[in-house]
């Protein structure tokens, strides 16, 4: 998974081109959705999710717990648009993408366009949280909950650039395959002893290699 994560990917073009921008409202709403996310995650990692109220979430976020009940329904899912971003800007790279090109490129060496700092900011906190569905139930059923969500959205981006449907067995194993290495490089990256934010890319690309490999051996 490229750098740290709407929850609807946006259309996009190819090659470096801009991928197509929401409304003005709705980005504002994907930012409190974020802001929300990284303080949730922060607060996890300091105190634990049972330690945490919603109303420390909210006002660490600037916004009344009444906010935060509109924008999620639980303690947990606060932090799902951190992961859900990263995830809905491969699938929209990769319905534009040039079908000459393997997907694969597009999956491992392309990162969403923010300001470096927030971008160091989010993997920050995309690590700390990796690392919380180690020990937290409730955050690692939403971590396998939000691949489990991507995998329909691989498998129709894969179908739409073959004669397959999405429902096929090929595009379905492929997606799974797609998606099974970008979840696990994203825990092998934050479970390693120094995971700075440029290693995620290289780790995603091998993970992507090995996966290409599959059993040939």
């Amino acid at each position: 998974m490229p750098d740290p994560v709407p929850a609807t990917a946006a259309n996009g073009t190819a090659g470096g081109a801009r991928l197509g921008r929401p409304p003005l409202t709705e980005r504002r709403k994907a930012a409190t959705r974020l802001e929300i996310a990284r303080e949730a995650v922060r607060l996890f990692a300091e105190q634990g999710v049972a330690a945490t109220t919603a109303e420390e979430i909210a006002a660490a976020a600037g916004i009344s717990q009444r906010t935060l009940w509109r924008y999620t329904s639980s303690k947990e899912l606060c932090v799902r648009p951190l992961l859900t971003y990263a995830l809905d800007f491969v699938i929209a790279l990769m319905r534009s993408w040039p079908r000459d090109r393997p997907l694969a490129e597009a999956v491992s060496g392309t990162r969403p366009s923010r300001p470096a700092a927030s971008a160091d900011t989010d993997a920050d906190a995309l690590r700390d949280l990796v690392l919380l569905t180690r020990t937290e139930p409730g955050l690692r059923a939403v971590w396998l909950q939000v691949h489990h969500d991507a995998e329909p959205a691989f498998a129709a981006v894969i179908a739409e650039r073959t004669d397959h449907g999405p429902d096929d067995l090929e595009p379905r194993l492929q997606a799974t395959l797609l998606n099974g290495a970008l979840r696990v490089a994203v825990e092998q990256w934050a479970w390693s002893a120094d995971p700075q934010p440029a290693s995620l890319s290289h780790t995603i690309h091998r993970a992507l290699g090995i996966a290409r490999a599959g059993l040939s051996d």
